[in-house]
């Protein structure tokens, strides 16, 4: 049982930890989130850079 109630308390811990990182994105402005999709895109394109299909990074 004491391990049912710890795994219990780790899901609400990741949740309410979800929610807050949520909320968070939330307050952010559109231009800050999209300055960190452009980010994501060029780590994304120097992973595999073998396999410049179709692949895009924005412009901003």
């Amino acid at each position: 049982m004491g391990n049912k109630n710890l795994c219990r308390e780790e899901i609400e811990k990741l949740f309410k930890a979800k929610d807050l990182f949520h909320r968070e994105l939330s307050k952010m402005s559109f231009d800050e989130k999209i300055k960190i999709l452009i980010q994501l895109q060029k780590i994304a394109d120097g992973v595999r850079p073998s396999l410049k299909r179709n692949q895009r990074v924005w412009r901003f």
